[in-house]
């Protein structure tokens, strides 16, 4: 009974006992409360063993009375008494078996909590590389799926196992003293049921996983298509979006039939198999009654016991589907934790303060099991003085194992400058943003930020140098206050208001019947394109990092909206280093330098001026827009 499922199989499969010891493991700080509730367990067998014996005391105590050997008053008042030691058993295990279902609902639900907070953090700390190939809502619904079949199964487990065991073993036990043939046929029916049941593991968890698939892709798409509903309802994509979600779970309809036959199919061999059993188990004990082996009462006392020890043989397909989906839940759990993260990030995470630990154990929390590796502190790198604040040295790049994006990107930023990227769309402007902001590493050469090379840096600090402002907003379902101090949630009223100001939002926000605390919806979806863009602004602007990026801040918005962003973006850099990826001509001809990319290679740098005459990209652009045309300046993501 130690090893619920055998290890069979395809080795895919081939060890479920490990995936969940494996999530004991990973929860070991829960162990107080597992003791709590195995204890509890314990206790409830105990006295629920103890009935059998108080009813076998009684009949043979009725017995003697109805032949005469016990005088009736005596036998009254004996029965009586047993009566109520049976009540006193009863509601003993009624109390513990509650106080213990108390502890395996606080266990699950911090069980729950442990693993969501450690995905959660672990998510947060994954590389770029691993979301460009997942589903938002996919790995929402992984997270939600496994986590419910792991903590299901752990509480019921918890709450039946150490009863289901120490009740077999007592029931071993007894049996052996009074027949042993009772106790052998247990031995033979205990490992034969759990072994037939665990022929189904295999190919019960492959179509289980077949399943989830189809599940976790139609979530996926179900959270995509909620959150663009827009495009869905202009594009009349809706029967089309509902066909395919129905298509994927009509998927699973033939699969759970397939998975659901062969299960009731092996459960009937399984409960004829336990039938035939107990049937040679009930004849022995009612044979040997008659033949004068037991009395009446220990008839009873076997009988009860044996149904006793049934009861965990037919609850163990139960205990063993649910085992299948915590398994599945808990491969699909710990292949996303298994997922390598950056070397900078994973010293972050692996140092998690004792303080903490310490505080969340007298608290009776999990404080070391949920404190997010964000929040733990690292060393400070300074910055090596002289030396240039960003600089790119014989980089090349690729998203995927194959050809280039970037060729050999070389040039330097230098303190308060301003650095302009120009060129086709596609030519690696973006690219070189996400290699500044280590959300990728290069495959040759490096990226330097303050005198040190990026991949060196912790990315806590190398991000907190650099202020961004994306074409896409991307703004939090909050109130305004909390997305502009997104950067700093410490920061003051105050400290946000000028923010505002100074990004040309607080004339407007002050509009919102409740001000700052306005809630912009999800994605600020209440709020207009420039609107978006100036509280996107003020929220670099609260950040006050040294380096700023521009990705084409201000490409979306029309001329008004442009006008007054740009008086935002003015502001931000006034004294600051900043990398702008060009979208209008005025804005480019405003900065020290311009760095231009053809097909991923830098084709020239210089000042405007400079440019203007070399007859490279920048010249042709300033050709294109003195003649007007507006199609080919498109081609560069340039308007005049």
């Amino acid at each position: 009974m130690s090893c619920v499922i055998p290890c069979v199989g395809d080795p895919a499969y081939a060890c479920p006992v490990s995936s969940l010891l494996r999530i004991v493991r990973f929860t070991r700080s829960l162990a107080p409360l597992y003791t709590a509730v195995i204890v509890c367990s314990v206790l409830t067998a105990a006295a629920g063993l103890a009935v059998p014996f108080l009813i076998g005391n009684a009949t043979d105590t009725v017995a003697g009375a109805v032949e005469g050997r016990t005088a009736a008053g005596t036998a009254v008042r004996a029965v009586v008494l047993i009566a109520a030691g049976v009540l006193i058993a009863e509601l003993f295990s009624t109390v513990v078996s509650n106080v213990g279902g108390w502890f395996g609902d606080v266990m699950s639900n911090r069980m729950r909590t442990i693993l969501s907070v450690r995905y959660y953090d672990k998510l947060l700390h994954l590389p770029q590389r691993w979301f460009d190939g997942e589903v938002t809502g996919t790995i929402v619904a992984r997270l939600n799926r496994s986590i419910t079949e792991i903590t299901n199964f752990v509480k019921m487990m918890s709450n039946s196992f150490a009863s289901m065991l120490i009740t077999t073993a007592a029931v071993l036990a007894i049996s052996a003293w009074y027949a042993w043939p009772l106790t052998l046929l247990l031995l033979i029916v205990f490992p034969v049921y759990v072994w037939l049941t665990s022929l189904t593991s295999v190919k019960w968890q492959r179509l289980e996983g077949e399943k989830n698939e189809q599940v976790d892709i139609a979530s996926g798409r179900f959270a995509e298509v909620v959150g663009q509903i827009r495009v869905v309802k202009s594009f009349v994509r809706e029967r089309g979006e509902l066909e395919d979600f129905s298509r994927r779970f009509r998927s699973t309809d033939a699969t759970t039939r397939e998975q659901s036959s062969h299960w009731h199919r092996m459960d009937v061999i399984r409960r004829a198999f336990l039938n035939i059993i107990f049937f040679a188990i009930y004849a022995i004990i009612f044979v040997r009654t008659v033949q004068g082996a037991f009395s009446l009462g220990e008839m009873v006392l076997l009988v009860q016991l044996m149904t006793m020890a049934k009861a965990p043989v037919e609850s163990m397909s139960f205990v063993i589907d649910s085992a299948q989906r915590a398994i599945a839940g808990s491969k699909d759990y710990f292949r996303v934790m298994e997922t390598p993260v950056d070397p900078r990030t994973a010293a972050v995470m692996a140092a998690r303060p004792s303080d903490a630990a310490d505080a969340g154990h007298a608290a009776g929390t999990d404080a070391a099991d949920e404190v997010p590796a964000s929040a733990v502190p690292t060393a400070h790198v300074d910055p090596i003085p002289g030396a240039p604040v960003v600089a790119f040295r014989s980089v090349d790049f690729a998203y995927e194992d194959g050809e280039d994006v970037l060729h050999a990107i070389d040039f330097q930023v230098d303190r308060g400058e301003k650095i302009a990227l120009v060129g086709e769309s596609g030519g690696g402007k973006s690219t070189i943003v996400n290699l500044l902001l280590g959300l990728y590493e290069p495959r040759t050469g490096s990226v330097e930020v303050v005198g040190h090379p990026s991949s060196d840096l912790p990315l806590d600090q190398l991000r907190s140098r650099i202020g961004v402002v994306f074409q896409d907003a991307s703004l939090f379902s909050g109130t305004i206050r909390e997305n502009i101090a997104y950067g700093r949630p410490e920061a003051s009223d105050a400290e946000v208001i000028e923010a505002a100001r100074r990004a040309n939002a607080d004339a407007f926000i002050l509009r919102f019947p409740d001000g700052y605390e306005q809630v912009i919806g999800e994605r600020g979806l209440k709020l207009s394109g420039g609107q978006r863009q100036r509280i996107a602004v003020a929220r670099a602007i609260l950040k006050d990092a040294p380096v700023l990026v521009l990705d084409e801040a201000t490409s979306a918005l029309d001329t008004k909206a442009e006008i007054q962003v740009q008086k935002g973006l003015d502001e931000l850099m006034d004294g600051r280093t900043s990398l702008i990826i060009a979208h209008r001509l005025s804005t480019i001809a405003e900065v020290d330098r311009i760095v231009t990319l053809r097909d991923g290679h830098i084709d020239e740098i210089g000042s405007p001026a400079e440019l203007a005459d070399s007859g490279g990209i920048y010249a042709q652009l300033l050709d294109l827009q003195s003649s007007g045309d507006s199609r080919r300046l498109a081609k560069f993501d340039i308007t005049g």
